[in-house]
Order: structure tokens, then sequence, then C-alpha cells
């Protein structure tokens, strides 16, 4: 089993900058791949960003290219999300994923809110 716990979410101004993270815990081998996901009120569910262990192969929705980088370090077990030039449209809940052989979202935590005001 792999347990998820985000933090980093908050209120910000369009324009603004957070960072988000997702402490992991559980077997290593079942969290090779980590992500982002982001549910907005009324929508469904997306992918945001996602990373594998070694860093190397990355994921970022059109939406967020060029304005978000995900990042992980392995020695701590977290991954995050840098998240600029932020819009209200990035008003969401977000979750943090992990799985394996190809399934990132296998594992979910119980997500953080990011809300950007205009």
């Amino acid at each position: 089993q792999v347990q998820l716990v985000e933090s980093g979410g908050g209120s910000v101004q369009a324009g603004g900058s957070l960072r988000l993270s997702c402490k992991a815990n559980g077997y290593t081998y079942r969290r090779e791949c980590m992500g982002w996901f982001r549910q907005a009120p009324g929508k469904e569910r997306e992918a945001v960003a996602t990373i594998y262990s070694g860093g190397g192969v990355t994921y970022y929705a059109d939406s967020v290219k060029g304005r978000f980088t995900i990042s992980r370090d392995n020695a701590k077990d977290t991954a995050y999300l840098q998240m600029n030039s932020l819009k209200p449209e990035d008003t969401a809940m977000y979750y943090c994923v992990a799985g394996n052989s190809g399934i990132c979202n296998r594992y979910w935590g119980r997500g953080t809110q990011v809300t950007v005001s205009s």
C-alpha cells in the first residue's frame, strides 16, 4: 500500500505562485511514477503533471506547460509541483497520485485546495 499526503495549497491572486508537496510512504516500487491531478467544481478530474522516479520522463497538461514544474526528491520520498503565473482557471482541488506499471494514478492522496482570485 502507498499513502500520500499533500500540503502547500492555499489562496493566491492571479499571477502568483504556490508550491505543492506530496509526501509518500509505502513500497517504493509501487510509486515509480508520481504526479498531480486536479478537479475543479463541476468538472472532471484531469492530469496536470507526472514524473518517473528517474526524473527524466515528465508529462504536463497543455494548460500548464511553461507555468508549472514537477519534480521529486526520492531521498525524501516527496514530489513537488511548483506553480507560477497562476490563473483563476487553475482553481481546483489538487490530488497527489502515485503508481507503477504504466498506471500513475493507482494511489491517491486526499487533496489540497488551490484558489486563485482575479
